[in-house]
């Protein structure tokens, strides 16, 4: 991750600690954020200091990685850790693998997360390197929530390929979503654009279809953070929005994964838990003033309840492709199987 001139890992462990790139001060500050404890990772993830389906996963692993260190008991600290973002399926993935490292030894387990944590990277530059051919010179990409850099260890998943087409050589522009409640395409996204020196623009999620209807995408690329077994997929919520409106232009639609993303136990996009988050996060906005004084305000009528659900599901009909560290396949049970196989 390039951060003016200087690259970063998303989330790292050393030590005892977790330290991870604080996600809710992006893109106006920038800050390092140290975890020491099991709980206090759990937390972080929670709270979305970190957050994207790679990088959750990392730092799952590695909260499963500081129970065993501290001696807790490691079946409530897997309970633990799984109860801080139900949806998505790295999390469980990685919390299996260091659970189970974690019964030969305290070391295996560290062994374990860390050798995760490089796989999710691996993972994301060969995403990239499959995606790229995809992007041609001059190329318009739509993209929604967040699944660069900050989503994964490094390189991410939606944005990988781009940043490979930029670095190649080709002219590519982005329209970033705001991805409202926490406006991840707005101030997450957008920032690493920034960084990279790739064109790009921030649009009012309701924009879509009237892009695509003006002939103004050329594709749209999105993260996941679920994987049914016959390929339907979990992402941000407002994600199905852009592939129905992708399917009636005529738009290639794909979803970036890595293999820890698909859920065999799951059959179809109908099993996949929803997270559904605090109100807070709609009826709150969070930034600076002319001053740089940062604020929260009220932005909705405060009589009204609000609903927060954080993700959809896109049936599987909808997608293109869908781009793995493996290569691009067709999301449909019978390539999913092989795939994993």
């Amino acid at each position: 991750m390039r951060v003016a001139g200087t690259d970063y890992l998303t989330i790292r462990f050393e030590g005892e600690s977790v330290f991870m790139i604080d996600q809710n001060l992006l893109p106006f500050s920038f800050s390092i954020r140290e975890c020491k404890t099991m709980e206090e990772t759990c937390d972080a993830i929670r709270e979305m200091t970190v957050r994207g389906a790679g990088a959750i996963g990392a730092a799952a692993g590695f909260a499963m990685a500081q129970a065993f260190i501290a001696s807790e008991d490691p079946d409530m600290a897997a309970e633990r850790i799984r109860s801080t973002r139900p949806t998505a399926r790295d999390l469980f993935y990685s919390v299996e693998k260091v659970y189970e490292a974690g019964q030969q030894s305290v070391q295996a387990a560290v062994r374990e997360a860390q050798r995760l944590a490089q796989s999710n990277i691996d993972a994301a530059r060969s995403i990239g390197k499959f995606g790229e051919p995809l992007i041609q010179d001059g190329t318009r990409v739509l993209t929604h929530c967040n699944a660069g850099w900050l989503g994964f260890v490094d390189y991410g998943s939606a944005l990988a390929p781009v940043y490979m087409a930029h670095r190649g050589g080709k002219s590519v522009f982005v329209y970033a979503d705001e991805t409202r409640p926490r406006s991840q395409g707005a101030r997450l996204t957008a920032w690493e654009l920034s960084n990279e020196g790739i064109d790009h623009t921030i649009v009012p999620d309701n924009a879509g279809a009237f892009l695509m209807s003006k002939g103004l995408v050329d594709m749209v690329i999105v993260g996941a953070d679920r994987i049914a077994a016959n390929g339907d997929t979990a992402n941000k919520i407002g994600t199905f929005e852009k592939a129905i409106v992708a399917r009636q232009f005529g738009i290639p639609f794909f979803v970036a994964a890595p293999l820890s993303t698909f859920d065999l136990s799951t059959p179809t996009g109908e099993g996949i838990e929803i997270e559904e988050r605090s109100a807070d996060e709609v009826n709150y906005q969070t930034g600076p003033d002319k001053e740089g004084q940062m604020h929260t305000i009220r932005v909705t009528n405060p009589g009204s309840d609000a609903f927060n659900p954080a993700f959809d599901v896109t049936p599987a009909e909808f997608i293109t492709g869908i781009i793995t560290e493996k290569g691009i396949i067709k999301p449909d049970i019978s390539a999913i199987a092989a795939l994993l196989r």
